[in-house]
């Protein structure tokens, strides 16, 4: 009999395994997509691979029009796929006023297909309309449009507020939630500067949030509303003219949702780190407004965010030697950030942010 001395996994293994962030798999065989589209969806032209994080995503042109085709990781749960789509479907019926990707149904009217893999694993299919213009992370918007940006996940907070799914609870990594569980991640940082600044992170986090979280307002989230995922048009009256990806959605906190792009926009103007998160924020409570007494947690939440990622990217580049210089390259701006927005007093951020929300109320 042989006995398995390996260690348990911890919190955080299973969490970021749960998370798909610890296994690859091989690419599909675009052949095999392309058989696929023809047979459910009477489609067919020419493919483009897109580079993602975890799904096979192509972009697909027809002689009449682009669509994106993702499919799913094999280690991705059906019902987590199910739950992302349902969540697309939800607002597209019930608030079609807003300009969320669209899911596009197969010929029997089905919105996937599921692909079983020679090694007997199932991987889900789905095509959605393209969502053409310049995303958010490439434009140089000022604070009346990182405002109006806001304002979009502010009416997309709104109208999830009453849509839930099975699958909605699900673990992931990404989830603020659980950042206060993944205190091991420093030790994979190389530079004691960095472990220097996650660990106060962790601290703050630790003090004022965890406390708090069992009574935080939640719903389902978009999950990571990132300036990547944000589709613009200086020339529109909206500004807003798309918002893809929803990979991350799940139930959480509500203000964990305007922490994610508050994190992204963090240190954007270094003599003044938090001015454009906090103009993001404005433009969010114009229409959904966050409770008082859980406003003073944003910026943490934020903080914990924009660490969290830089934690992730570390501790991938130790495990992809190959990737190591890039992923460390990119890590790299985010550990700046941090420090920068450390720097400053959390109860000016606060103050600023109160101010901003009477002057909208």
């Amino acid at each position: 009999m042989t006995v398995n001395t390996s260690p348990a996994p911890t919190y955080a293994q299973r969490l970021l395994e749960e998370s798909g962030l610890t296994s690859s798999h091989q690419p599909i065989d675009v052949m095999l997509v392309s058989i696929f589209l023809e047979k459910h969806y009477r489609l067919g032209g020419r493919f483009e691979r897109l580079a993602t994080e975890k799904d096979d995503t192509f972009r697909l042109s027809t002689e009449s029009s682009t669509y994106l085709v993702k499919v799913s990781p094999p280690e991705e749960a059906e019902p987590v796929v199910a739950l992302q789509t349902a969540a697309m479907r939800h607002l597209e019926s019930t608030a079609s006023h807003l300009p969320v990707q669209r899911v596009k149904l197969t010929a029997d009217g089905d919105d996937h297909v599921t692909v079983r893999m020679n090694d007997g694993r199932t991987r889900i299919l789905r095509v959605f309309d393209f969502v053409e213009g310049q995303v958010l992370a490439d434009a140089n918007p000022d604070a009346e449009r990182l405002a109006r940006a806001g304002e979009m996940l502010g009416l997309i907070d709104v109208a999830l507020r009453e849509f839930s799914h099975p699958a909605d609870r699900r673990g992931l990594a990404w989830d603020i939630r659980h950042f206060h569980q993944l205190t091991e991640l420093v030790e994979h940082t190389p530079e004691p500067e960095h472990r220097r600044s996650a660990r106060s992170v962790f601290r703050l986090f630790g003090e004022n949030v965890v406390p708090r979280l069992r009574g935080l307002e939640t719903q389902v989230i978009h999950g990571d509303f990132s300036p990547y995922n944000i589709v613009v048009d200086p020339k529109s009256d909206h500004y807003v003219t798309g918002v893809i990806d929803f990979g991350d959605t799940l139930r959480s906190a509500v203000i964990f949702d305007p922490a994610v792009p508050m994190a992204n926009l963090l240190g954007r103007t270094p003599d003044d780190p938090w001015r454009d998160a906090c103009a993001f924020v404005a433009g969010y409570q114009r229409e959904r407004p966050i409770q008082a007494s859980e406003l003073p947690l944003l910026p943490v939440a934020a903080l914990a965010r924009l660490t969290l990622r830089a934690l992730i990217t570390n501790w991938r580049a130790e495990r992809a030697p190959e990737r190591r210089e890039y992923l460390l390259e990119h890590a790299k701006d985010d550990w700046i950030n941090v420090e920068r927005s450390l720097a400053v007093s959390l109860d000016d951020v606060v103050a600023h942010l109160r101010e901003a929300r009477h002057g909208h109320s």
